[in-house]
């Protein structure tokens, strides 16, 4: 425990020591509840999470993370509590240049969470939000198709088998349509790689090309477009999805 108390006195001291940070980007906000712990702000490079900021928070729930950021691009509100040995929640920002604020609570971390000032951020919730609807019924059919496997009913067995993969096609071309509506936010080529990775490589070069400039340019919009070069290299299509979004099925132009 005197160890604990020692890390994190010499953390509050650091930050004391650079209460002069700066960046383009600043996250403010509040974690109503938080008495002790320490928030990080963190991105991911090379497959690997680093910090770019982070405060200790003793009585004060409020905090003030900084960073510099070249454009758009997600990042990561992780909480690591005094009483814990890791990280406990960890929260997807899809941050812009700028102001944001966050504000959520130590009891619903992730779930409560508002967050306000980045156009991207908007879409993003925009998405989850009929996502969750996709996963809720995916939950419901693979509950419903488990029973009828326990009564080994084969024409049951087929019919939800058909109902996922029906539901699992709809949450393609939805992510697909959603991209190509927002094909002027960097959010559209970040689903792209992120969401629908293994569609039928067709469908991410649609996306690709009707990507405006400056996203085409953009972090993800280099990522996704190197990504289709490697599958048109490699010649190799995952057949699972390559049949989940078929020839017959149509996008939205």
């Amino acid at each position: 425990m005197q160890i604990k108390n020692l890390l994190i006195y010499v953390l509050l001291f650091t930050t004391l020591l650079s209460c002069s940070k700066s960046g383009n980007f600043v996250l403010t906000g509040k974690v109503n509840g938080l008495r002790k712990g320490i928030l990080y702000l963190q991105k991911v490079e090379d497959t690997v999470l680093v910090n770019l900021d982070s405060v200790v928070i003793d009585g004060d729930p409020e905090f003030e993370l900084y960073a510099d950021l070249k454009e758009p691009q997600v990042v990561y509100l992780t909480l690591e509590k005094v009483d814990a040995s890791d990280y406990d929640d960890r929260i997807l920002i899809f941050a812009e240049p700028g102001e944001m604020t966050l504000n959520t609570s130590l009891k619903n971390f992730q779930s409560q969470v508002a967050i306000t000032g980045s156009e991207n951020q908007l879409k993003l919730e925009e998405y989850n939000k009929v996502l969750r609807r996709f996963n809720d019924e995916n939950l419901n059919l693979i509950k419903k198709s488990f029973e009828v496997r326990k009564d080994e009913n084969e024409d049951s067995i087929i019919f939800y088998d058909q109902k996922i993969q029906n539901l699992i096609k709809r949450k393609y071309l939805y992510t697909v349509n959603f991209a190509m509506n927002n094909k002027d936010y960097e959010i559209a080529p970040y689903l792209a790689v992120s969401e629908i990775f293994d569609a039928n490589v067709k469908y991410l070069d649609t996306i690709y090309k009707s990507l405006e400039p400056k996203v085409r340019r953009s972090k993800y919009g280099k990522v996704l477009k190197d990504y289709i070069e490697e599958r048109e290299n490699t010649n190799i299509e995952d057949q699972t999805m390559t049949k989940t979004i078929s020839e017959t099925d149509s996008i939205e132009e």
